[in-house]
């Protein structure tokens, strides 16, 4: 596999994510709450997560265990898809609680655990990092 446009903008994207999900969560945790902090990088990190999700779709990989071109890790696609709603939903209905939940669960499961699991070794951006950049593989 090599770094396409898709895969590029899928790659950014993620990366962007995982950097500025923790500013979300952190902004209305503590004393001292931060709702506009909150809001703005909250729909930002959405919307990487929804380009993040789009775009995984369209991203197969024959090499890997798959399904028409679609590996596990295509699971975290739904996964984020619903959750983000649900999310919406649960905001929606001022069950703030329910929401925070799931976001944190959506950040932690979709954002963290997926970057874990792209970096394997037999993965594109494993290669990438433990081979090319730091000459482990």
């Amino acid at each position: 596999m090599q770094l396409t446009p898709l895969i590029a903008i899928h790659l950014s994207a993620a990366l962007a994510a995982l950097v500025i999900g923790p500013v979300a969560l952190w902004a209305r945790k503590g004393r001292q709450q931060r709702p506009k902090i909150h809001r703005a990088f909250g729909y930002a990190w959405v919307t990487l997560m929804i380009v993040t999700a789009l775009t995984a779709i369209f991203i197969r990989d024959y090499a890997l265990p798959n399904i028409a071109g679609y590996t596990p890790i295509h699971l975290l696609v739904p996964f984020t898809l619903f959750s983000l709603t649900g999310a919406f939903w649960f905001l929606s209905q001022k069950n703030i609680k329910a929401h925070s939940k799931i976001m944190q669960g959506t950040y932690f499961g979709a954002c963290v655990g997926a970057g874990i699991f792209t970096l394997l070794p037999h993965r594109y951006l494993g290669q990438l990092v433990w081979g090319k950049w730091l000459g482990w593989l």
